[in-house]
């Protein structure tokens, strides 16, 4: 019997396996990092030998490990190790005060660095007093603060002044300096406009090999900590890409992680981006690392009127109604999905407004018809035009979703300020995708995000209402999704968008052995306790990478 022993036996669970063949199961054995048998327990007891490491779970509740289809794990765990972190609801005193109290502790010259600002803060921050007021707190230290959708920045006197930003005699490409009636800068710097202070910041950085693998392992820590073991970056540049190989060849790297490469960048000041860096992917392909999607932002943000919009935005305080642009003409786009064919790779492209949407899905479908195959996500696609809905599944187009970035919250509060209603509040329509087809994939777009745990997300799904309590009303109810809809979003059809299928997403054997045990089982409480199921314990490869204490 030793023979056949496996190295771990897990019994005594109530297992969700999402698996169709055995839905349930009390009992997981694992051999090598794999799954081998999946049943109940005296079904499984002789699989145990005397190196056989035995856990009972005592009734716990066992799923799949979770999966994340839109993150920033670097910068997440980057901004853990060494910045100023600020709720996204903080006023303007308390965002001073905390740049105050931080600064104090810092020594001379040294940058405060930070998230996040409330992106409804925009137009009261872009004034001289309050420029003045950031630089009286900060001591003489630049100061780098982003905003919640983290497409925007503020930064301060001595910040711009570092970055050339007070020489500027006219905005950037892709980009915007807020000025006051005298043509000064106000601090306020819109998408590639503060990528010029972010280059000043991470120029001042040591930034070896070691410390992109710390902040990538930083935060796939604070992932696990929500159960999640599996995920895709969505902007990923060479460093990260070369942190994340460091950690998997040195054994360090616990989670499954697609890489989405950098087509083009305003807001994170990457230098290597498109042709330069997508045919880099390869060097950096490892067991548990692949490198498998580029990165297109093809607008920017409503809260900014940069998304790209079939209809014009609200008057801004000029009177001027605009629709936002895409950053690129059809042509390129088409291009980079030609691109993407040769290098066998696919393309994830940020669109959050519904005329870059529809850009997407007519690109795809003419690549479609000339027998271009590879995976596409659009990612957010919080608006989109009904009749655009059922084209996802048409086209086998992933819709990338983040729910904490459309419930009830200061987001929402921030688009109704740019957006007529109703169209202001037609966000998401999950319901429609599933009902036509469409794969629907869940991601947090953590550190925009909070948190990435997948509860509170879930929770909104289900419930369209803020699962903190905090924000009243639903928005769209009408587009709630079930339970169990929403757990697939994070698990099973995360699997398949991210193309991570062949290794995970199920408990079955000849999968990697990686779960996540729960303090209650999701399918049988009320949903509103939906967004308090929390991880005890998280396993990835068989090894326990997580425990609550």
């Amino acid at each position: 019997m030793a023979d056949h022993a496996v190295d771990l036996l897990l019994t005594g669970a109530v297992v969700h396996t999402l698996d169709p063949a055995r839905p349930r199961a009390s009992a997981l054995a694992v051999r090598d990092g794999l799954l081998v048998a999946v049943g109940e327990d005296d079904e499984l007891a002789g699989l145990a030998g005397p190196a056989t490491t035995v856990v009972d779970l005592a009734g716990a509740v066992v799923l799949p490990g979770l999966m994340d289809v839109h993150n920033h794990h670097a910068t997440a765990g980057e901004a853990d190790l060494h910045q100023l972190l600020v709720p996204a609801t903080a006023g303007i005193d308390e965002l001073l005060a905390a740049v105050g109290r931080y600064a104090a502790g810092l020594e001379p010259g040294a940058w405060v660095v930070g998230e996040s600002w409330g992106s409804g803060l925009i137009d009261q921050l872009g004034t001289p007093l309050v420029l003045a007021a950031l630089d009286e707190v900060s001591a003489g230290h630049p100061v780098l603060l982003t905003d919640d959708s983290h497409h925007n920045k503020w930064a301060n006197t001595a910040a711009m002044s570092a970055a050339g930003v007070l020489d500027l005699t006219a905005d950037p490409t892709g980009g915007r300096v807020v000025r006051d009636a005298s043509g000064a800068p106000t601090g306020v710097l819109i998408e590639a406009a503060g990528g010029l202070v972010q280059q000043a910041w991470a120029a001042t950085v040591d930034r070896d090999a070691e410390y992109a693998a710390r902040n990538s392992e930083r935060g796939i820590e604070l992932l696990h900590a929500h159960g999640i073991t599996a995920f895709q970056d969505a902007a990923a540049g060479l460093e990260t890409m070369a942190g994340l190989r460091k950690l998997d060849e040195e054994g360090r790297l616990h989670a499954w992680v697609v890489t989405s490469m950098l087509v083009n960048d305003f807001i994170f000041g990457t230098q290597v981006l498109g042709e330069q860096l997508l045919p880099q992917g390869e060097r950096f392909r490892t067991r548990h690392h692949r490198p498998d999607f580029a990165k297109i932002f093809l607008d920017g943000v409503p809260t900014s009127r940069t998304g790209a919009f079939l209809e014009p935005y609200l008057p801004d305080e000029h009177g001027a109604c605009t629709r936002g642009h895409t950053t690129m003409p059809v042509e390129e786009l088409t291009g980079w999905l030609r691109r993407a064919a040769q290098l066998d790779i696919g393309l994830k492209i940020h669109c959050t407004g519904d005329a870059s949407a529809r850009m997407v899905l007519d690109v795809v479908a003419a690549g479609r018809a000339e027998g271009i195959t590879v995976p596409v996500q659009i990612a957010h696609g919080q608006y989109l035009h009904p009749d655009d809905v059922p084209r996802f599944a048409e086209l086998g187009v992933v819709a990338d979703i983040s729910p904490a970035l459309w419930f009830p919250g200061v987001i929402v509060e921030a688009l109704r300020t740019v957006r007529a209603e109703p169209q202001a509040s037609r966000l998401q329509p999950n319901r429609d995708l599933l009902d036509t087809g469409a794969l629907v994939a869940g991601g947090s777009d953590w550190p925009v995000a909070e948190s990435p745990d997948p509860w509170p997300a879930i929770a909104g799904l289900v419930t369209r209402a803020d699962p903190t309590g905090r924000f009243p009303g639903t928005v769209w109810p009408e587009q709630a999704i079930t339970v169990q809809e929403a757990v697939a979003a994070y698990t099973t059809s995360a699997a398949r968008a991210m193309g991570l299928a062949d290794v995970t997403g199920a408990l079955t054997p000849g999968l990697s052995a990686d779960l996540v045990v729960l303090d209650r089982d999701p399918f049988a409480v009320p949903d509103t306790e939906l967004a308090s199921v929390t991880t005890l314990q998280t396993w990835f490869a068989g090894r326990q990478v997580f425990t609550r204490s």
